[in-house]
């Protein structure tokens, strides 16, 4: 990787005149291929920092004048360059003037690879975090914060990324060392099969919370019925989604299952359908019948926030006459729902108590005949 940078520091230090000098028990030293060595250390080091605060400080007042946030990603990943990382390097090519022991070369080499595929990486998750924070951690809702649902999608993705890059990173840095890398990709191949398989259950619950994100059937804060299950949604996890049901505990769902299953989601109902039926007894007189459905009509249309629909006589049943009833109301409150629905039973009950008209229940009328 830095074989043309070592070539030139060999060119450099053959044109450098011998500096001898005598050191006591060392006896006769040329000292010019270590004065080599430590400039090129020194130099390349405070070059590169001079490069990287010139490089930054003209980015600083580029970013400046734009209104995209780009730059300041640039930013933040040139800033990211570590002091150490490049002083690696330059101890790489100044060490290169010399024949040290081939174990010493290895390890050295080594250390120099990992840093500098760690420097690229962490430079490349800025990029990629920048990438996921304008493409998926929206504000669905307008309300100036990030949906946890999207929050929750951005991590899972930035650190697969970094899974991935490492695992590339590896292959690199091994490769570089001469180690042979193709039996390694067919192991890891193999491995990750084997691992897919032991893990299908938990994957299949990582994928599927990538797809509650996508599709978007319900966010933190809904409220939801799964199967005989309800409650408010309270965070979507990578491999589970937890609900606080109305009793107050915690119900915790796997995503698995929820992408499978038949998900009512109230949040995103703007008004309530109500249908009820009444039923009155036989007894009633026929003009009676006749005025319930306008009775029903006048109630409803006395309670704010409810709307009528329709009122119709629907059957004759076993033991009533039955009336079958549909209103809406004008909200996705569930408190608002009922007190509307107590309104209506009570003006129901008074207006049908002051006419004299009888709810029914569940009678029988049984006739006896004499037999002589």
């Amino acid at each position: 990787m830095f074989d043309s940078l070592t070539n030139s520091a060999s060119n450099v230090a053959a044109l450098v005149p011998t500096v001898e000098t005598t050191l006591p028990g060392l006896g006769t030293v040329d000292l010019a291929p270590y004065l080599v060595a430590l400039g090129i250390f020194v130099g390349i080091t405070l070059f590169t920092k001079l490069v990287l605060v010139v490089v930054l400080a003209r980015l600083r007042v580029l970013s400046s004048k734009t209104a995209t946030d780009i730059d300041d990603t640039v930013i933040d990943a040139v800033s990211g360059i570590r002091l150490w990382v490049y002083s690696l390097i330059a101890a790489y090519i100044a060490l290169s003037l010399f024949t040290l022991p081939d174990w010493f070369n290895t390890a050295f080499s080594a250390l120099v690879y990992v840093a500098v595929v760690w420097q690229v990486i962490e430079a490349a998750l800025c990029f990629i975090r920048y990438g996921t924070k304008r493409l998926v951690e929206k504000d669905e809702d307008g309300d100036g914060v990030v949906d946890p649902n999207a929050a929750t999608a951005s991590d899972m993705i930035n650190l697969l990324a970094r899974i991935v890059l490492y695992v590339f990173g590896l292959i690199f840095v091994l490769s570089n060392l001469g180690i042979e890398v193709t039996s390694l990709v067919a192991g890891l191949g193999i491995g990750g099969i084997a691992v897919a398989f032991a893990l299908q259950g938990i994957l299949s619950d990582l994928f599927a919370s990538f797809s509650i994100y996508f599709d978007k059937p319900f966010r933190v804060g809904d409220f939801v019925i799964v199967g005989a299950d309800m409650g408010t949604v309270e965070k979507i996890g990578i491999k589970t989604t937890r609900l606080r049901t109305l009793q107050g505990e915690e119900l915790v769902v796997s995503n698995a299952e929820l992408t499978t299953a038949r998900v009512q989601n109230f949040k995103k109902m703007e008004e309530r359908r109500i249908v009820t039926e009444l039923g009155v007894t036989y007894e009633t007189s026929p003009e009676n019948v006749r005025a319930i459905d306008g009775i029903v009509r006048e109630i409803i249309d006395g309670i704010d926030g409810i709307r009528f629909d329709r009122a119709h006589f629907k059957a004759f049943g076993d033991s009533a006459l039955i009336f079958e009833v549909v209103y809406y109301v004008e909200s996705d409150d569930y408190v608002q729902y009922m007190d509307a629905q107590e309104q209506f039973n009570l003006g129901l009950f008074d207006a049908f108590s002051a006419r004299g008209i009888d709810f029914a229940y569940p009678t029988q009328t049984i006739y006896h005949q004499g037999v002589s």
